[in-house]
């Protein structure tokens, strides 16, 4: 079985045994391997372990992670002072970026012969099944037909996933849901049973995409396409034609894009309709369903222009035009109007807007716009000019109401879905998987704003290591309660070391491997600085390299402030997972210092930033209330007939424990917290 297929189900904490099932190799001591370095426990299959695992799961926690510039880290960087740190950190920068010396990682001058302790702290354990080859592929078929009914685009570990499990099983598929997963899967492969999911419109989506990953060029209006290409686009062309899913309207949203695209192509329609089609593209009116809403604006007739959106592109793009629309309100009867055409059986959107309307404030003057483009996140904020040239205001009381309406709608739509229902409650820590293409997989990695607490006595330490690039930054930044920032990075950290936070040191010739590290004990951190309210930590490529050309890994690390045991210890790896976004910046994961929580982000930005901290980061606090708004509990309540508190009575259990005895043999279906195709499936059934 391919490792995609095996990684993926190591983040579910799965193990695939290959080969003779009734071969029994080093059983114990495979387990026991197993157990001392990475915590691993198997609870299922424990005939099916092989001895191969144990460098398996080496690759997936890590083992042999490159040494960071201070061996002793971190006792032995509180040891020397802030004129040896910068002088270290001058000489090391002399060799390597004056003298070009990347050939081998540099360490400090100054530190001593540094001798670690035995490693004695306590790790929370891991609970693994080992299934076989057959169970693997029923597992992964059931994923991958959850992960296609999604309407939102796919994360590239899930995609490339999904891409290679279709065309190695034929799997038969249900449906695909997202269009920008069908378009992927019709350039990648050109198979033409994947152009069945698009319609005529989408060929823009396609084009658009085709340009970035293979031309790199993201000007759709500068194309320069191949031959074979041009004649692929005029066949899906004729093909929607001949099948009839012409939504010639719908092209008229990208009549500019289009009148270039069937010049570039040279397009020659084979028949009357496409031949009127090309006239329309090519004509001067614009017949779209957003010219009639747009209309009707302008005439301020708000009643018109909602019709107009919603006849002709359903309730959820009502929503998604919320904002403008209630801003021209100037009738109570127009606002409820408006509000009662909140029906969309849209469950993603719904959920979107209501933590969107949630954290709405008038009192934020100046408005940051996130989206994402080619599975990146893009970050845009007012300018001064754009402020004073606003016009879609809406006040407080009206994104109450909003709100209030879409949680009414959500209940309404979800109420009976399930039958009887176990949640745990810690389960309302967890965020809900509606917006994660930007995100990388690996092992430990949740939904973005789901909180793990930290737990007293603990610090965290943050990760990042690779090869085949130079120089890779991790850094952090601090929030304050008034939005202010503070820098902990290579550039501030040699007058900033202390108990509270420690920095490994600023690794500049990694290309072998380089490694670095920042310990917070979040307890001593609160003392030191007593107005920072949130930890923002980031990895950025100084090497101008995207990440997608090297090999990155970061993560995280839950430790006792005893400081035993090596700087990289596999067995308290709480999560290590690849960075290989077409990015050289990356939000990790933040702490929230006021409740003591670990909160997942782990965002791709699309930047050139070579340097953290020169770009804008008071948008990331939105998404550390995303799970006060919603959660994965609060969801499942409301999608159940009934909620039980005992498991053996439950159909559906909703739990981030282990299960025991007669919980275990319950033959309720069970729902984890990394489980995000299931959640993904069930809410959009």
């Amino acid at each position: 079985m391919k490792n995609i297929y095996k990684n993926y189900l190591f983040e579910k904490h799965y193990l695939v045994s290959e080969g003779d099932a009734d071969r029994i190799d080093n059983q114990f001591e495979t387990m026991f391997a197993l157990a001392n370095l990475f915590n691993i426990r198997i609870i299922e299959g424990e005939k099916l372990v092989r001895d191969y695992m144990i460098r398996f799961a080496a690759e997936r926690l890590g083992e042999n992670v490159p040494e960071p510039f201070y061996r002793g880290f971190p006792q032995t960087v509180r040891e020397l002072s802030s004129d040896q740190l910068l002088f270290d950190q001058m000489v090391h920068y002399t060799i390597t970026y004056g003298f070009g010396n990347f050939s081998e990682a540099g360490h400090s001058l100054f530190e001593e012969n540094f001798e670690r302790t035995a490693f004695k702290e306590n790790a929370d354990i891991k609970d693994f099944s080992i299934i076989t080859d057959e169970d693997a592929v029923c597992i992964l078929t059931e994923v991958v037909q959850d992960l296609l009914a999604g309407t939102r685009p796919l994360s590239d570990e899930q995609y490339e996933l999904v891409k290679s499990f279709v065309i190695e099983y034929d799997v038969k598929i249900q449906d695909i849901a997202s269009k920008n997963t069908a378009v992927k899967l019709l350039l990648d492969t050109r198979d033409t049973r994947f152009a069945e999911y698009i319609v005529l419109s989408d060929i823009i989506k396609l084009v658009d995409e085709l340009n970035y990953r293979e031309y790199d060029n993201r000007n759709i209006y500068k194309l320069n396409l191949k031959n074979q290409d041009r004649k692929f686009i005029t066949s899906l062309i004729n093909s929607m034609f001949t099948s009839g899913r012409c939504d010639i309207r719908t092209c008229f949203e990208k009549k500019k894009a289009w009148n270039g695209l069937l010049h570039h192509i040279h397009y020659k329609a084979a028949t009357t309709e496409a031949q009127s089609f090309v006239d329309a593209m090519r004509g001067r009116e614009n017949n779209s369903v957003f010219s009639d809403f747009e209309r009707a604006m302008t005439e301020k007739n708000v009643k018109a222009a909602v019709d107009a959106l919603k006849n002709g592109k359903g309730s959820a793009t009502v929503l998604r035009n919320m904002n403008y629309i209630i801003s021209r309100c100037s009738t109570l009867k127009d606002m409820e109007y408006v509000i009662d055409c909140i029906d969309t059986k849209n469950v993603i959107v719904l959920i979107q807007l209501l933590m969107e309307y949630s954290n709405y404030s008038e009192r934020n003057a100046v408005r940051t716009f996130k989206f994402t483009k080619y599975n990146q996140l893009r970050v845009h904020t007012e300018t001064p000019d754009e402020i004073k040239k606003r016009r879609s205001h809406i006040t407080e009381g009206q994104a109450e109401m909003l709100t209030e309406r879409m949680m009414k709608n959500l209940k309404d739509i979800l109420k009976g879905r399930l039958d009887k229902v176990y949640i745990d409650p810690d389960m309302k820590n967890y965020a809900l998987p509606v917006q994660e293409n930007t995100s990388q997989g690996g092992f430990g990695v949740l939904t973005r704003g789901s909180r793990i607490h930290i737990g007293e006595a603990k610090k965290l330490r943050a990760f990042t290591y690779w090869e085949k690039v130079n120089d890779i930054d991790l850094s952090v930044f601090g929030i304050d309660k008034d939005g202010s920032r503070t820098e902990f990075s290579w550039r501030t950290m040699a007058g900033r070391q202390s108990d509270a936070i420690t920095y490994s040191g600023d690794e500049t010739s990694g290309f072998n491997g380089g490694s670095e590290y920042f310990d917070i004990d979040t307890e001593k951190f609160r003392e030191m600085y007593p107005d920072m309210r949130y930890l923002i930590f980031c990895d950025n490529v100084y090497s101008r390299v995207p990440f997608n050309r090297c090999f990155c890994k970061a993560g995280y690390m839950v430790r006792d402030t005893e400081d035993s045991g090596a700087v990289y210890e596999p067995k308290t790896v709480k999560s290590a997972f690849m960075i290989d976004s077409d990015s050289m910046f990356a939000y990790l994961f933040g702490v929230d210092l006021e409740t003591n929580d670990f909160i997942w982000l782990n965002m791709a930005r699309d930047s050139s930033a070579a340097v953290a901290g020169t770009t804008d980061m008071s948008f990331i606090t939105d998404y550390f209330h995303v799970t006060d708004v919603i959660n994965v509990a609060s969801i499942f309540e409301m999608m159940a007939t009934e909620i039980v508190d005992d498991m053996s009575e439950a159909d559906v259990i909703v739990t981030d424990k282990s299960l025991e005895g007669d919980e275990k043999l319950s033959d309720a279906e069970v729902i984890r917290e990394y489980d995000f195709e299931k959640m993904i499936a069930l809410m959009n059934k």
